[in-house]
């Protein structure tokens, strides 16, 4: 068996990890990189392998930075299954198209402005027949994607539909499993459920996005959120969130909606303005057998009620985006995207960033280079749709919020793992820039790990 990790090496974005195994060869996820255009674009455009050599993509979760070339795949003839939790392909669908549409309006407007012919990376029909490759499954399913190869997903506790992958290779009456974490989940997330660590790995391919440092607590991140949209409210500013359509948006939901219900925020208006979130709260609600049922919130409302109270509003479409520049008084604005690199949160921080009685509240990692990154550092200015912008509005950083595990629960995750896994010979680490993957790949190795942090394009036997 031989893995060569082709994206999220020594960074966190563009996750791509090809397997070849009994002459066969697997891609585990393929997501965009994301970052400077100039530095991206190529990445992006390069294919892990030859397309005819793929016999299949098993697909861990439906964030961008994990699925989000699978259409350009597609676009250059890939034709054959894409293995992945029933969750994820329902999010997949509304998230690869709004990629499509991003795609295509990024080359109309760099086609407009610097008068060349850009082509997209690919189109709302390349997302549309990617969606229709994908083959649904449910977790501790085992299935067979070659023969001899079998898959199964165990629960990541990530977003909704996130999973781990076991990868088995049978060799007569020898088995080897290699695992891939994924991008795992923090025990105690509102809504979805624990992470479920597999069992019986040989080898461990492992995020590490966070291991240099720990959040705070899931209840001081509810806590702080309350502070921050109290004091802001006070001020008669807006609290302005860039936020993850996909997950973080529907956390934020439930948080504020508790908050509401016990009084500890004034009534204000809250408005989702993303049509993606919109969307992608409505699989929310068509899945809320996924849902943590421990929790008490989740078990007293149902599917739809959890997403919706009288201070929340959903804004689809444009006009009703637009209007809220002309709305008095405090108010939320969530809206993607989560890095801040597109979408309208770009309109709201061009408009508000400037106003100290704002709050610009961060609630995710910010990978280099995005303009996400640029506002946690405090820049003194900032570029939104080409304009440059005083960052004068208050900044806040919750990292409480963050659906990736932190170094202490990224080693427990692995300990579960190797508790059930006598064979564990090697964990790779992936996903995650330098300085996070560094440190935790010390504290590994002092635990009695064998750790290696490939970079792209490295080969690696598995023996």
């Amino acid at each position: 068996m031989q893995l060569t990790v082709q994206g999220a090496a020594r960074e966190v974005t563009g996750s791509c990890h090809v397997v070849q195994a009994h002459g066969h060869t697997f891609l585990l996820d393929c997501g965009l990189f994301q970052g400077r255009r100039s530095e991206v674009q190529q990445k992006n455009l390069a294919l892990p392998v030859p397309i005819h050599q793929i016999d299949a993509i098993i697909l861990s979760h439906a964030h961008i930075d994990h699925s989000g070339r699978l259409p350009l795949l597609v676009r250059e003839g890939y034709a054959k299954a894409i293995h992945c939790t029933r969750a994820t392909r329902e999010l997949c669908e509304p998230m690869l198209a709004d990629s499509a549409f991003i795609q295509e309006k990024d080359a109309e407007h760099l086609a407009w402005h610097k008068r060349e012919h850009f082509e997209p990376l690919y189109g709302i029909r390349d997302a549309t027949r990617a969606i229709e490759l994908m083959v649904p499954h449910g977790y501790e399913e085992r299935f067979e994607v070659a023969p001899g190869v079998f898959v199964s997903f165990s629960e990541a506790g990530h977003i909704l539909g996130s999973a781990s992958i076991a990868l088995e290779v049978a060799n007569g009456e020898h088995v080897k499993r290699l695992v891939f974490s994924g991008d795992i989940g923090r025990s105690g997330l509102p809504i979805i459920r624990d992470p479920a660590p597999p069992t019986d790995a040989d080898w461990v391919v492992m995020e590490s996005t966070y291991g240099n440092r720990d959040h705070e607590s899931v209840e001081g991140a509810r806590a702080e959120l309350a502070r921050v949209v109290r004091e802001t409210a006070a001020r008669g500013g807006r609290v302005l969130v860039p936020a993850f359509a996909v997950g973080r948006t529907q956390e934020l939901v439930y948080d504020l909606h508790q908050l509401a219900d016990a009084g500890e925020i004034p009534r204000i208006p809250i408005y989702i303005d993303s049509p993606l979130a919109t969307r992608a709260t409505q699989v929310f609600e068509h899945n809320a057998e996924n849902f943590d049922t421990t929790e008490t919130f989740v078990r007293h409302h149902n599917g739809t009620s959890l997403f919706q109270f009288p201070m929340l509003h959903y804004t689809p479409n444009v006009e009703d985006s637009k209007a809220l520049s002309q709305s008095p008084g405090p108010m939320v604005i969530i809206a993607a995207s989560g890095m801040a690199e597109s979408g309208r949160i770009l309109h709201h921080l061009q408009q508000g960033a400037s106003n100290p009685r704002n709050t610009i509240l961060v609630v995710g990692f910010m990978a280099q280079h995005t303009l996400g990154r640029r506002i946690v550092e405090r820049r003194p200015t900032i570029k939104a749709f080409g304009i440059e912008v005083p960052l004068r509005a208050q900044v806040a950083v919750l990292n409480g919020y963050s659906a990736h595990a932190d170094r202490t629960e990224l080693a427990a995750w692995l300990q579960a793992v190797r508790a059930k896994s006598p064979r564990l010979k090697e964990v790779f680490l992936v996903h995650g820039e330098p300085a996070a993957q560094d440190a935790f790949g010390e504290q590994l190795r002092a635990r009695g790990y064998r750790v290696h942090m490939p970079t792209a394009g490295t080969r690696l036997s598995l023996l």
